[in-house]
């Protein structure tokens, strides 16, 4: 890994041990309820936490798509390699079956009988056959020379990449589990605290449910952020929103266009069931398709829901279910 990513893992891990006293506080049963941290800050510590998170899953992410890529690649080439190999193979039979008759002395047979021969043109053309012997024996050296270089040319980078590309997503996984574990750890607080009623009426479940990556996790979190605002018709942002607004304003923040239109908004995004529904999805209500709230997981959304109320969390279930959309 290079120096800029060791350089943030410290910065997120110095993080992480200044937050120890806080899950002490948590789980210890402090009786002072002034030092029990509230929704807001563990929420706060979490994205600050994620957004540290975040770039290590995607690199990871890239780091896996390109090993796939590469090993694909390889796969081929040994299917393409292997008629080589077995050239390499025969030439260096051949070789061999050449360095056996040497060495059992048959060329120094043929020189004996050359020197025997009775006419000059017999010694010509035996002369002739050693010339072409030799020549056959130099050229089956070079050939099995030329394919093994051939062969060594073909697979040493590949394999080089392979295998750098297999102890980086090793070296990523690690670092991974590591950050994975110390948000297992925040959502725990966090869970305690809205057991607690920390999280108050406009947010009674964490939200999101879950810490995800990718654009449906981008709009889930910012829908989230945005809990407390009040509903103003037609407006999308940063103070007031309306309902297709805020989902709008939360998929614009993952860089997906929406129009500011719940009818509209279902007609651009692709239809999914209810069990595929994931954070960021779009729950759009009655035949008329006059509302949409945006899925936070766990059975809830959040939505803007009429002129003077603030934007809060609900189930999803709470109206006339029509569909639900996911936007890409």
């Amino acid at each position: 890994m290079t120096a800029a990513p060791r350089s943030r893992w410290s910065r997120f891990t110095t993080a992480f041990a200044a937050l120890a006293g806080t899950a002490v506080i948590l789980t210890g049963g402090a009786t002072a309820a002034h030092a029990e941290p509230s929704v807001t800050e563990i929420e706060r510590q979490i994205d600050q936490d994620w957004n540290k998170l975040e770039p290590i899953i995607e690199q990871h992410n890239a780091t896996r798509e390109d090993l796939a890529v590469k090993r694909k690649q390889a796969a081929a080439l040994a299917k393409q390699i292997a008629p080589l190999q077995r050239q390499v193979d025969l030439a260096m039979g051949q070789v061999g079956g050449l360095a056996a008759e040497a060495y059992k002395g048959e060329q120094v047979s043929t020189v004996n009988a050359l020197l025997g021969s009775r006419t000059p043109g017999d010694v010509v053309t035996g002369l002739e056959m050693l010339d072409r012997f030799a020549r056959r024996q130099q050229e089956q050296v070079q050939t099995v020379a030329a394919l093994r270089d051939q062969l060594a040319a073909k697979k040493q980078p590949l394999d080089e990449m392979v295998a750098q590309l297999a102890r980086t997503e090793a070296q990523l996984a690690a670092k991974k589990k590591q950050i994975n574990a110390e948000i297992a750890r925040l959502e725990k607080l966090r869970l305690k605290v809205y057991g607690n009623g920390g999280g108050g009426p406009l947010r009674p479940a964490p939200c999101p449910s879950e810490y995800i990556s990718g654009p449906g996790g981008i709009a889930a979190k910012f829908a989230c952020a945005q809990i407390g605002k009040i509903y103003v018709w037609g407006a999308a942002g940063p103070d007031h929103y309306d309902c297709s607004g805020l989902t709008m304003a939360a998929w614009e923040k993952a860089g997906v266009s929406l129009p500011h239109n719940a009818r509209m908004q279902h007609d651009v995004t692709a239809r999914v069931s209810r069990s595929e529904l994931r954070p960021g999805d779009l729950v759009f209500y009655y035949s008329d398709l006059h509302h949409v709230a945006l899925y936070v997981g766990n059975g809830w959304v959040v939505h803007a829901s009429q002129s003077g109320k603030p934007i809060t969390m609900k189930r999803v279930d709470d109206g006339q279910i029509n569909s639900y959309g996911r936007p890409s």
